[in-house]
């Protein structure tokens, strides 16, 4: 069987993030960064059917920091991965904190490397 890989939102995201930064745009840039590693998360969670995250969810009516905060927690727990909680930090920062170019670049990377590890998840419970 053909392995099929899917476009998903923050791959748009970060493709949108990253034509900012070669326009010089650093203000709207790191919005489309936390964007996609928020997307990122989403799918995450919906793909491992995280059932307490998704209820909190429900109960609050949309993803708050805190929620979104708890689900790492959960998703790193369930894929036995730590290095998650970090890559999320980064986009926290990059979303909360003006970054020079360089230093938004190196963070913008663990942002990707969060979108892959969601986008290979999700495919491998595709395929």
């Amino acid at each position: 069987m053909e392995s099929i890989n899917l476009l998903s939102a923050s791959d748009v995201l970060i493709e949108e993030a990253d034509n900012l930064i070669e326009k010089g745009d650093v203000l709207q840039a790191p919005e489309k960064y936390y964007k996609a590693a928020e997307e990122a998360i989403k799918l995450l969670v919906k793909t491992l059917n995280l059932k307490d995250v998704i209820e909190k969810v429900k109960e609050e009516g949309y993803w708050s920091l805190g929620v979104l905060h708890d689900a790492v927690i959960e998703i790193a727990k369930r894929l036995r991965d730590e290095e998650i909680i970090d890559l999320w930090k980064s986009a926290v920062v990059i979303l909360t904190v003006n970054l020079p170019k360089d230093i938004l670049a190196i963070e913008a990377e663990k942002v990707k490397k969060l979108v892959e590890l969601s986008d290979k998840t999700a495919n491998l419970r595709v395929d």
